[in-house]
């Protein structure tokens, strides 16, 4: 059914998006995946696949792709008169010429002055710096919990993954996670902190996640599946 004849190119243009293809060589199938916060599609396929034949497949699901574009959402850019959430709380980002140029949360409004060009660069900026103090906070808590040993907390803004750590102590989290509700950010956090107990994801890390997390771990854990994809939409141009 991938025997049609078309070049590389003449299928990457029978396609509505970019379509990123990674070859694995453990892979029994080939499988597609939006990626909402960059608006490509990722394609993994088995190791001996030719790039033509993945192509050549994708356009083969051409109606689910136009599917996934139509119902994808716009991203929400950290304009003055947005609504963002922070902490799970509506946020109106406002822009006041009176105001200091660093943001400030008040009132569920978060009010910065100084030149208007330059509103959605303070904001990001107040935002990461306030889920490095957050979540710094929260992970020397659960560190100390855990008997564990936390070196560095680190923000970033990785397109697939929430949070990682090294064997070292050093933990890199989502900046995105001080948008979400606490107990989702907390979740992430502690997701972590237990990695440095147990480098695995087995049944010995899954207790102690629980029993660090403490009550709520499945909810936290549904709730970031359902809220991700519209907190890595934000602030994206």
């Amino acid at each position: 059914m991938w025997s049609n004849g078309r070049s590389e190119a003449a299928l990457e243009e029978a396609l509505p998006a970019p379509v990123q293809i990674r070859r694995i060589r453990n892979a029994r199938r080939l499988r597609l995946r939006f990626d909402e916060s960059s608006g490509t599609f990722k394609l993994t396929c088995p190791w001996r696949t030719s790039r033509r034949a993945a192509l050549a497949w994708a356009v083969e699901q051409r109606p689910w792709i136009e599917a996934q574009l139509a119902s994808a959402q716009p991203r929400i850019l950290l304009r003055p008169g947005t609504i963002i959430p922070i902490e799970g709380a509506d946020t109106l980002v406002v822009w006041l010429e009176a105001a200091p140029r660093a943001p400030t949360l008040c009132d569920g409004q978060l009010r910065c002055g100084g030149p208007t060009e330059g509103v959605e660069r303070r904001v990001a900026s107040y935002l990461r710096k306030l889920a490095r103090d957050v979540m710094s906070n929260e992970a020397a808590d659960y560190a100390a919990k855990a008997g564990v040993v936390v070196k560095s907390v680190s923000v970033g803004d990785a397109a697939t993954r929430w949070g990682s750590c090294s064997s070292a102590g050093h933990i890199r989290l989502n900046w995105r996670l001080i948008l979400a509700p606490p107990e989702v950010r907390r979740y992430v956090v502690a997701h972590e902190v237990a990695h440095l107990r147990h480098f695995d994801h087995g049944p010995q890390f899954k207790a102690f996640e629980q029993q660090l997390f403490g009550p709520g771990l499945t909810s936290a854990k549904a709730n970031l599946r359902r809220l991700g994809p519209g907190l890595r939409r934000l602030g994206r141009s």
